[in-house]
């Protein structure tokens, strides 16, 4: 009656296992650290670094406990783990004399961290801890707001300009094109006109709804953007901040940092263990620009480049792999004229290809560029921290006209992409400003760690006192149950890497109550069936089979108010959510399956069981014992 079948039995134990495992990581504690990262947009960290990492600190005489390479967004970091702060100085210091030599001007930025001290072969599964929240590890919190304004502005500077190019391509001839709200307004004298550039916006200008207006002499057409151009305007905009930021960060040495989107228009940036505001300002709010220039490859300048001088008009940069060029001063186009740039496939060969979108103005220098100057090589440049570097040089093949860019060449579609992305998040899409600015000290950081601590320890010993002395032997079944809910939910946001918080913190505590009111109903019910008369192994099917509804549908009714919380919530209330949402979850599972399992261990093989150890029970009003 009382008895699991033994893949249930199995089914559970691996459950709990699966939990411990991915639980433990979190008491593992930290060590000091020397972390590795890209300093520059154009610099990716490669696995092999590691290997040139671990030579640095042999040929220092220093030994580290671990070097690990992790693959992130912005291409890579490695970190290597010390058993003392001393050893960490140092080998920051060799590292740094190696890899960045130029503070100014350094490819990669080495800085000082803290690390798990999880063992290799449990991060090798993704067995990791949580993240620490600002308040619980101190750092830096800022709320920036994006001028979405000023972005669909831009677009629509951009849609003047490609209007008049194409207009005058095709012998269109107008009256002027002038801004209007959230559209673009062209004048006519003639109808025929009029209607020759409906057609031709009809075809080239998807996102715009295009309307006739005004009458005789002074006909006109509006381009106005739709609602659902505007969103997407809107969210390009964010996104393409959110990748920038994401870039610029990494400078800063940050392990975990969060950069995420808040409602349409708001970015929240944190970096946790960082106390440095005034420098996290300068990374954040710095600008970069693109530009391209015109290589000069004639003999003159590959012999000036050969014996190190650098002939007047021209500069010297450094493309991708280190090969120097010389560029042409002069800069045909910056990245104020790119709209767009995504990864694709050449038209001809089907290789590897990054294809750009350029405005009106921008297509028009660039059509004159292209055909003056063929066979010759252009380089796109990142300038960033008032340096650039080649991110590609590719040569010019034929005249390029109607805005359309197409870069090919030795390229992977990895690479393509990482090109792409590198035009697009070289700057902001749309200016922000910092609407909400938070620094939590690590001292701080650590008393509230130490206080959210104590709250559940005491918390879960509370209930387990009152568990043990009110409910005898089903409260210690109701404890081990409660312990199990805690390490599944503790393994689960370890799973998600998901960052704790005090008001996550806050949503433990509360996990423990709910739980623990699932067995309390269940330890009733059974009491119940007790009191009515029923043998004792009738009695603990009845109560966990009477209970389950009543368990289900508070849990349901609680998880619907935890979901709401979800979806409308922002900030800490999603972190509270979050974790009150998979505490319901793994509450049902371990107040009714692991509790009933040992209950069924312990009492369903017994044939003859004559009384079970639930507490006091009372006589029922027949008076019959129960």
């Amino acid at each position: 009656m009382n008895r699991y079948p033994l893949w249930k039995y199995l089914l559970i134990a691996f459950a709990l296992l699966f939990g411990l495992l991915y639980s433990v990581p979190n008491f593992f504690g930290q060590s000091p650290a020397v972390q590795v990262s890209s300093g520059k947009a154009t610099i990716k960290v490669e696995p092999a670094l590691l290997d040139r990492v671990n030579k640095l600190l042999a040929d220092a005489g220093l030994q580290p406990e671990a070097t690990v390479y992790e693959a992130t967004q912005t291409g890579g970091t490695v970190r290597v783990r010390f058993h003392d702060t001393d050893t960490q100085l140092k080998a920051k210091d060799a590292i740094q004399k190696a890899l960045a030599p130029d503070a100014d001007d350094a490819d990669y930025v080495v800085a000082l961290n803290l690390v798990t001290d999880t063992p290799v072969w449990m991060q090798s599964i993704h067995a990791l801890p949580m993240y620490l929240g600002l308040d619980l590890r101190g750092g830096v919190h800022f709320l920036m707001q994006v001028d979405t304004k000023a972005a669909l502005a831009k677009k629509l500077e951009a849609l003047q300009s490609d209007l008049r190019l194409q207009l005058r391509e095709k012998n269109i001839r107008h009256a002027g094109i002038a801004r209007s709200g959230d559209g673009v307004t062209i004048a006519f004298t003639t109808d025929e006109q009029r209607q020759r550039a409906r057609d031709l916006l009809l075809g080239n200008f998807k996102d715009f709804t295009i309307t006739e207006a005004g009458e005789g002499s002074e006909l006109k057409l509006v381009a106005t953007l739709g609602e659902k151009a505007l969103r997407a305007a809107q969210d390009a905009a964010v996104k393409q901040n959110m990748t920038t930021l994401h870039n610029r960060v990494n400078e800063l040495g940050v392990a975990e940092p969060v950069v995420q989107q808040q409602g349409a228009d708001r970015i929240v940036v944190e970096l946790p263990g960082v106390q440095d505001v005034a420098q996290a300002k300068k990374i954040l709010g710095r600008t970069a620009t693109l530009e391209v220039r015109l290589v000069d490859d004639s003999p003159e300048a590959q012999q000036a480049l050969a014996s190190g001088s650098v002939p007047f008009g021209l500069e010297r940069y450094v493309e991708r792999g280190g090969r120097p060029l010389l560029l042409k001063k002069e800069v045909v186009l910056t990245g104020d004229n790119l709209q767009d740039a995504q990864a694709g496939f050449s038209s001809e060969q089907q290789i590897p290809a990054v294809h750009l979108t350029l405005d009106g103005k921008g297509a028009n220098i660039f059509r004159t560029v292209t055909r003056e100057n063929l066979k010759k090589r252009m380089a796109i440049v990142l300038i960033e921290k008032g340096r650039g570097e080649v991110i590609t040089a590719p040569v010019i093949q034929s005249e390029i006209s109607g805005g359309r860019v197409q870069i090919s060449g030795a390229m992977t579609t990895q690479e393509a992409n990482e090109l792409a992305l590198l035009l697009r998040s070289g700057s902001l899409a749309a200016p922000m400003e910092i609407v909400e600015e938070r620094t939590i000290g690590p001292s701080l950081g650590a008393d509230n760690i130490a206080k959210g601590f104590h709250s559940v320890l005491w918390g879960f010993v509370a209930i387990a006192v009152f568990m043990a002395v009110y409910y005898a032997m089903f409260g210690l079944f109701s404890v081990a149950a409660l312990v199990c809910n805690l390490m599944l939910l503790v393994a689960l946001l370890s799973i998600m890497q998901a960052t704790l918080t005090l008001p996550g913190i806050a949503a433990i505590a509360l996990t423990l109550g709910m739980a623990i009111d699932a067995n309390v109903l269940i330890n009733e019910r059974v009491r119940e069936e007790l009191r009515q008369g029923l043998h004792p192994q009738q009695a603990i099917k009845a109560g966990y089979d009477n209970a389950w509804a009543t368990i289900l549908d508070s849990n349901v009714t609680t998880l619907i108010a935890g979901v709401a919380l979800l979806i409308f919530g922002s900030g800490p209330i999603r972190g509270f959510a979050v974790v009150h949402c998979l505490g319901i979850l793994t509450s049902m599972f371990s107040a009714i399956l692991v509790s009933r399992a040992l209950v069924n261990l312990v009492y369903g093989r017994q044939r003859k069981l004559q009384t079970v150890a639930i507490g006091t029970l009372w006589k029922s009003e027949s008076g019959a014992k129960a």
